[in-house]
């Protein structure tokens, strides 16, 4: 029948209002917004709808994992974990160990010491996921003549590798993008090896690029002496001076042991630096080699780049330190953000970029908001003159609808894009569609003899079933999009998904209270449809 009870019709009153004053913030001004804000205090801050890339304008990168740094990075890691093994086993080797494209080899002459070091070098594969799930090893170890052993990086540890290093990536990227001060930036994987940025509200492409493309890869080593061994070294670029200078291959602090980064000024001349600071991890391995190598040279090295060589005048004990290198203000700011984000695992490289103008972006919002308003009209004036009354109580439903995908998209913080507003307009016409099998199923029931009591009862439980079906399998639709999809598509996914859910409350639930109400207080003789 119909009979509403009163706490139904306050909750359903109650959730109208609630969508209207949560979705009222995102269509004032940014400067009645920004007034509101300075009146509220911080825990009650109004949200607004977030425009996507297309809608505002942004800078779009898209990014790819250098497969060749990221086994560069592999051999070297092998290369000290082998050192590693022989040093603990005290085990004696010709020639050092040398590296190679895929691996690196050494050859230990004595067959009691290959027979000591073979179980372990065989045990650097353990802890890989490739090994783990049961696959082909990451790592293959093979033994040839004349003590010659040979440990090579197969195809699966560098893939398996390069998949780590995006989902590690990301992490690392949404927080330097963050520091930047801007809002609701996408991060999202594409295939194995790639990686999507898109910065909506950000016009200076420049500096997005400077913050991802580089590694931030911070390390101390010390410089080489005369006369080191040439296994043990290597030669690097130096950023405050032309050439080159030898750095010794060990790393004797890294820079994932820092904690802080902050830009500052040198008290001695004013320039702009990097003030850093060591965990305690960090701080004593700072203080041992500090107080171990006094008088050396001991270089900062930023991606494979020495920044600068101080001489190690005193032990350095307190965990704090000071990077130099004629920066400007933007670069010691940018280095801060870098180094408090954290280093990406592998080098990335922009592959493609792209710039949406505010211009172009209002563009959209215009040609949106015509389609929107053409097809919300015309399903207005369909329903006026094919329903009457009944298409009134139809098209105020629709626009309560409308108002809670808004609302949705505020409280999940989802991004409207344009074909976000593309699903939007397609709900306009599923939420109308409901209210007509409703409407025809009240028409069918009267045509057959029923009372207007029966008939409006009838046409609303058996057309609920149909209803429900047909959006439960769109629900099912826009679920795979999403999940299978990424970026526009899953902005038109959201969209739709939240249009079929106020579906069932604006086109069933509302319109059928209006009805219920407008029967009680008119009591008509027959129906207006």
């Amino acid at each position: 029948m119909l009979r509403f009870s009163k706490w139904k019709i306050i909750a359903v009153l109650a959730l109208t209002l609630s969508a209207i004053f949560v979705v009222v913030p995102s269509l004032v001004s940014p400067a009645s917004l920004q007034a509101i804000s300075k009146a509220l205090p911080e825990w009650a801050q109004p949200r607004t709808i977030v425009l996507g890339l297309d809608l505002q304008g942004g800078s779009y990168v898209m990014l790819e994992v250098d497969k060749a740094s990221v086994l560069h990075t592999q051999v070297t890691n092998l290369r000290d974990d082998v050192r590693r093994i022989l040093r603990e086993e005290k085990i004696a080797i010709t020639g050092g160990i040398g590296a190679q494209a895929r691996g690196v080899q050494l050859r230990v002459p004595d067959a009691a010491d290959r027979a000591k070091a073979m179980p372990k070098l065989r045990q650097l594969a353990q802890g890989f996921g490739a090994a783990r799930m049961g696959g082909a090893p990451p790592l293959e170890v093979r033994e040839g003549e004349d003590g010659l052993i040979q440990i090579v990086v197969t195809e699966v540890g560098v893939t398996d590798k390069v998949r780590r290093a995006v989902d590690q990536s990301i992490e690392v990227i949404r927080r330097r993008v963050d520091a930047l001060g801007t809002r609701e930036p996408s991060i999202q994987r594409q295939g194995d090896d790639r990686i999507i940025v898109q910065v909506p509200g950000l016009q200076d492409p420049e500096q997005l690029k400077t913050i991802l493309g580089q590694t931030a890869k911070l390390e101390f080593r010390l410089v080489a002496e005369p006369g080191a061994s040439p296994s043990e070294t290597e030669e690097l670029e130096q950023t405050e001076q032309q050439g080159k200078i030898g750095i010794e291959k060990q790393v004797m602090v890294q820079g994932e042991d820092l904690t802080d980064a902050q830009p500052g000024f040198d008290q001695r001349n004013g320039e702009p630096v990097v003030n850093f600071r060591f965990n305690i991890r960090g701080a004593q391995k700072f203080g041992d080699v500090t107080s171990k190598n006094v008088g050396r040279l001991f270089a900062i090295v930023l991606d494979n780049k020495v920044i600068s060589a101080p001489r190690i005048l005193t032990p350095i004990t307190g965990g704090s330190g000071q990077i130099s290198g004629h920066f400007t203000v933007e670069q010691a700011n940018n280095l801060s953000i870098l180094l408090r984000a954290g280093a990406l695992p592998a080098k990335l490289d922009i592959v493609e970029e792209r710039t949406v103008g505010p211009g172009l972006g209002q563009d959209s919002i215009d040609a949106g908001k015509r389609a929107a308003y053409v097809g919300a009209g015309l399903v207005v004036v369909y329903m006026l003159i094919t329903y009457g009354v009944f298409g009134i109580f139809a098209n105020l439903a629709l626009f309560v609808h409308i108002a809670f995908i808004f609302a949705g998209l505020v409280l999940t913080g989802s991004t409207l894009t344009l074909p976000g507003i593309a699903g939007i307009v397609l709900t306009i016409g599923m939420a109308v569609d409901s209210n007509v099998l409703i409407y025809e199923r009240i028409r069918e029931e009267q045509h057959g003899g029923r009372s207007i009591l029966a008939s409006l009862d009838a046409g609303f439980n058996r057309a609920f079933a149909t209803i429900v079906d047909s959006n439960v399998t769109m629900f099912v639709a826009a679920a795979i999009l999403y999940f299978l999809g990424s970026g526009p598509v899953r902005g038109f996914a959201v969209s739709l998904a939240l249009g079929i859910l106020t579906t069932i409350v604006t086109a069933v639930t509302m319109t059928r209270m209006m009805i219920a109400a407008w029967y009680h207080f008119a009591r008509p003789t027959r129906l207006p449809i």
